[in-house]
């Protein structure tokens, strides 16, 4: 159960690294590459999705699967992006936007496929911050990012998540963001919060990785910057626990 190795991680008072994995950024032998090193490196999740995929999502997966027993967490870009091959799916509500198709509208869609599936569902309130630059994530939800400077708008928007029972709180500037979420942000919504915060976008180094950490992160998620150089993945790995 990913939910239950979550909560005893963070009863125990320790981190999770999670590494995001965009297909249509890998081929098969950098997909192969970067999952190795993912089992080496002892990374606790892998989470799988984009915002537009070329890529077959089912091939990429089972090729993640062939060379690791690291559990695998589809992060949705759409609807096209469920399968049964991962172990559980992030089902994701954009509560820092106002798209009823992204808060609402394609979970309903997709409920009775999921509840047919063998995916664990991991429901989770979904937060857009500033992140410097547009990204793809603003561009194809077509809702604007919460200002860098608006921490008061940030807790009410993670409450509501929690009161409308969401489990998890992801925050986050976006894949390939120039900044990280502030660290403000981050304090501001986990004291406000019970329960966990994941927080990815705009990570590039250990430094990153230890301020977010510090700033009360339950979960650390990296990708682009995994993408650019795969080398780092152990140290930023290791500065995660």
């Amino acid at each position: 159960m990913i939910a239950q190795f979550i909560h005893q991680q963070i009863k125990q008072d320790k981190k999770i690294f999670a590494l995001l994995i965009d297909p249509d950024h890998h081929n098969d032998q950098s997909l192969i590459n970067t999952t190795k090193l993912a089992d080496e490196s002892k990374v606790d999740l892998i989470l799988v999705g984009g915002s537009i995929l070329h890529n077959s999502i089912e091939h990429s997966i089972e090729l993640i699967k062939k060379h690791t027993n690291i559990p695998v967490i589809l992060f949705p870009g759409n609807l096209l992006q469920i399968t049964n091959k991962a172990d559980g799916i992030m089902l994701l509500s954009l509560i820092s936007g106002r798209n009823p198709d992204l808060l609402i509208g394609n979970h309903v869609i997709a409920a009775s496929s999921l509840k047919n599936s063998n995916l664990e569902i991991l429901p989770t309130g979904y937060m857009l911050v500033e992140g410097g630059k547009t990204t793809s994530v603003e561009y194809m939800s077509n809702t604007k990012p919460i200002p860098s400077d608006k921490a008061d708008i940030a807790i009410s928007t993670a409450l509501a998540g929690e009161m409308l029972g969401l489990k998890y709180i992801y925050l986050e500037a976006g894949s390939g963001a120039l900044k990280k979420p502030t660290t403000q942000i981050i304090e501001s919504v986990k004291r406000n919060i019970s329960i966990p915060l994941i927080v990815g976008g705009g990570l590039k180094n250990t430094s990153d990785i230890r301020q977010t950490i510090d700033a009360g992160a339950n979960i650390i998620v990296v990708g682009s910057a995994i993408e650019k150089n795969p080398s780092i993945l152990p140290n930023l790995v290791n500065a995660c626990k």
